[in-house]
């Protein structure tokens, strides 16, 4: 069997992981992924074999999940969260057509959106965007223009890689743009390791949130005009009658 599943894995935990991705992993011959996200799951399945590459050999990691396939191993190609938000799922259906014998089933995951507002309370109860801010792959221009078109229409915004060692002042110059649009005391969250060891969380204001350190580990909430703080919680109306 050729078979080559792209799996969401979720945030972290392995108590994140959706039934049927436990499952899949549990069947497969060989899983395929970025060593820190296998070094999260490798004690849950432990007799399996495990082929990892480091950060930024995507392309290499895709290959080598292909080829396993093709060769006639049941392989688990896993990614953070949910395969296609920001994962490998249209890399490998894109690389696909050169390994015909190799046949692609995609497994969805809990992505940082939902299992970081989960943390938050419920800060994506009405409609929102997903931007990130990393430029590795989509031009700075492109993401700004971005920002702005979803704070002018007033989207509760969801950041994902708000800065790095090399994009340190990312998150601030988003919120520069926003404040454009937004107040200074604007509500915002931000979650960092979601559900991993050392996770946290806070609420804070735009004007705030400017200033505050970030990672690649941190999903960041900019609520709408319409967003509020309920017993500690962020919470995004949807407008029912209460």
């Amino acid at each position: 069997m050729n078979k080559l599943y792209v799996v969401g894995m979720g945030p972290g935990a392995y108590e994140e992981m959706t039934v049927r991705a436990v499952k899949i992993l549990e069947q497969c011959q060989v899983i395929v992924g970025y060593t820190l996200y296998v070094d999260l799951i490798r004690e849950h399945f432990s007799e399996k074999e495990f082929l990892t590459t480091p950060m930024r050999r995507e392309i290499e990691r895709c290959r080598l999940a292909l080829k396993t396939a093709q060769a006639g191993r049941t392989t688990a190609m896993i990614c953070s969260g949910d395969a296609g938000v920001y994962g490998m799922s249209g890399v490998l259906l894109e690389m696909s057509r050169d390994y015909p014998e190799a046949e692609i089933e995609i497994v969805p995951g809990v992505t940082a959106a939902v299992s970081g507002a989960a943390c938050l309370g419920a800060p994506l109860m009405h409609d929102f965007a997903v931007i990130s801010l990393s430029d590795l792959m989509t031009p700075w221009e492109l993401i700004e223009r971005r920002l702005r078109s979803a704070a002018e229409a007033d989207f509760v915004i969801c950041l994902y890689n708000p800065s790095s060692r090399k994009r340190s002042d990312y998150l601030k110059r988003a919120c520069d743009i926003l404040l454009h649009f937004r107040k200074a005391g604007s509500l915002c969250g931000v979650v960092r390791n979601i559900a991993r060891e050392g996770m946290t969380s806070r609420v804070c204001t735009l004007e705030e949130l400017r200033e505050m350190k970030t990672d690649m580990f941190t999903t960041v909430f900019i609520g709408n005009s319409g967003t509020k703080q309920v017993n500690g919680h962020l919470v995004t109306p949807r407008g029912y009658s209460l």
